[in-house]
C-alpha cells in the first residue's frame, strides 16, 4: 500500500509526538522483604531541564503508578517537563521507607543530572493523596539543600497524621498505636519552615476521604513562614477528581503548570 506525502504529513501533524519509552533504575538494594525501589524517568523529546519526582498515591498500602504516574509523566512531557515516576516501597508500619526512597531518587537525579539534561535547580516533586504526603515529607523533612526539592506540586494531598488525616494512610505508614511524637512528626504542616519549597496545592472541597483541611493547613502553614504558596480549591471532582477527568482535573494542570513556569529561574 503506498501513502501520497499529503497524507503521511496530516498523519505527523495529527499525531502528538512520543518521546522514548521511559528508563527504569533500581534505587538502593532490595530489602528484608526483597523488595526494592525504582524510578521509570520519562524523557521528553524536547527537555527544558525542568523535572519532577512523582509520587502516586494508593494509601500506602500500593502505588497507583498509572494515572497518578505514568500519565501524569506523559503530560509533562508534552511541556518539556521530565517526569520521574516513583516506585516506592509500602512501608507497612516502617514509617521512613518512603521517605528514604523519595531522598535516593532524589540524589540519583542530582548525581546523572548532566546525562538526562536536567537543571539541578529545577528539581522538583510531585504527589497525589498519600503520594502528596510523601511529596510534603520530602519537601519538608530535608537535612540538606540537596535533599530538598526546588518546588512541591500536592494534587488532593494526605498533610497531617492529627484529627483530620486519612486513617487507612496513617496506619499503614505509622502502625496501629503510634506515638504523640511519631503522629506529630508526620503532620507536615508542622514540619514548614521558611526553607520549604514554594509550593502548589489543588483539593476539590467534596474530598470527603482526604479533607481539603490538609491541604488547608499546609498552605496556611507555608504563609505562616513565608513561604510561596498557592492552594486551588476546587468546586467538585471527590478524590480522585471524577476519576482524572474533567474541568476539575483540567484546572489543575492547566494552573500549576503555568505555575511551574513562572517560578523564578
Amino acid at each position: 500500500m503506498r501513502f501520497s506525502l499529503p497524507l503521511i504529513l496530516a498523519f505527523f501533524m495529527a499525531t502528538p509526538l512520543q518521546a522514548t519509552q521511559p528508563t527504569r533504575v533500581k534505587l538502593g538494594k532490595p530489602d528484608e522483604n526483597n523488595e526494592q525501589a525504582f524510578i521509570d524517568i520519562h524523557r521528553p523529546l524536547n527537555p527544558n531541564g525542568t523535572s519532577i519526582i512523582i509520587c502516586p498515591g494508593g494509601g500506602y498500602g500500593t502505588v497507583v503508578s498509572g494515572p497518578e504516574g505514568d500519565k501524569i509523566a506523559v503530560w509533562l512531557g508534552e511541556h518539556g517537563i521530565t517526569g520521574i515516576v516513583l516506585h516506592y516501597r509500602l512501608p507497612q508500619g516502617r514509617n521512613n521507607v518512603p521517605l528514604t526512597d523519595a531522598q535516593s531518587a532524589m540524589k540519583h537525579l542530582r548525581k546523572h543530572a548532566n546525562g538526562l539534561h536536567l537543571d539541578t535547580n529545577k528539581i522538583g516533586v510531585m504527589g497525589f493523596s498519600a503520594g502528596g504526603h510523601l511529596a510534603s515529607t520530602l519537601a519538608t523533612h530535608a537535612t540538606t539543600g540537596k535533599l530538598r526539592p526546588a518546588f512541591a506540586v500536592l494534587v488532593y494531598p494526605v498533610i497531617t497524621m492529627q484529627e483530620h488525616t486519612h486513617r487507612g494512610s496513617k496506619q499503614n505508614l505509622l502502625g496501629p498505636s503510634p506515638s504523640e511524637e511519631l503522629v506529630k512528626q508526620f503532620s507536615n504542616e508542622l514540619r514548614v519552615t521558611p526553607r520549604t519549597p514554594p509550593t502548589f496545592l489543588a483539593h476539590a472541597i467534596d474530598d470527603k476521604p482526604v479533607p481539603p483541611i490538609n491541604s488547608r493547613l499546609f498552605h496556611e502553614a507555608c504563609k505562616k513562614h513565608k513561604v510561596p504558596s498557592i492552594f486551588l480549591e476546587l468546586p467538585n471532582g471527590g478524590h480522585g477528581l471524577n476519576g482524572y477527568q474533567g474541568p476539575s482535573w483540567d484546572k489543575w494542570q492547566a494552573e500549576s503548570l503555568n505555575w511551574i513556569m513562572d517560578l523564578p529561574k
